[in-house]
């Protein structure tokens, strides 16, 4: 008798080492295939990583298009409100999970004044998960703010 009650724990611990792997294999499916974590924000307005600015950008095309040059409007202002006049923007970026940077060089072409810069030359080649760095250099220091894009 001693074998068959062996024998019955070692088919209740198999049944729960695979309930176990379907479960973990539910979980990595739905990690797969869910939406970016809350964490990240996908939102076209952020502060920057010391919270010096506020930064938000427009374009006229919508949605952010992918293989597409086009431009963006930048508006720099302090967490007050106020616009943040003669920065000098750069632009970098690209796929974090590539591994690979942004197939073109934007750059500002114009300060549209009321802290509003005009930015050219943005564009996205491939679909997925893009995170675009603005650097902003002015009073009241170096910053960065930083935008996801799930394109």
């Amino acid at each position: 008798m001693p074998p068959q009650r062996a024998n019955g724990n070692s088919r209740i611990m198999l049944a729960g080492l695979g309930l176990l792997v379907a479960a973990i294999a539910v979980y990595a499916a739905f990690q797969l295939f869910s939406p970016p974590p809350s964490e990240v924000d996908v939102a076209y307005n952020t502060v920057s990583g010391e919270g010096f600015y506020q930064v938000m950008f427009e374009t006229e095309a919508q949605p952010v298009p992918v293989n597409e040059t086009h431009e963006w409007v930048l508006t720099v202002t302090t967490p007050d409100g106020a616009p943040v006049t003669d920065a000098e923007i750069s632009i970098d970026g690209g796929m974090p999970d590539h591994g690979h940077g942004l197939p073109t060089e934007p750059r500002t072409t114009e300060n549209l004044g009321e802290g509003r810069y005009r930015v050219e030359g943005m564009r996205f080649n491939m679909g997925g998960h893009w995170e675009i760095r603005i650097g902003i250099d002015a009073e009241p220091g170096l910053d960065e703010a930083v935008f996801n894009l799930d394109l």
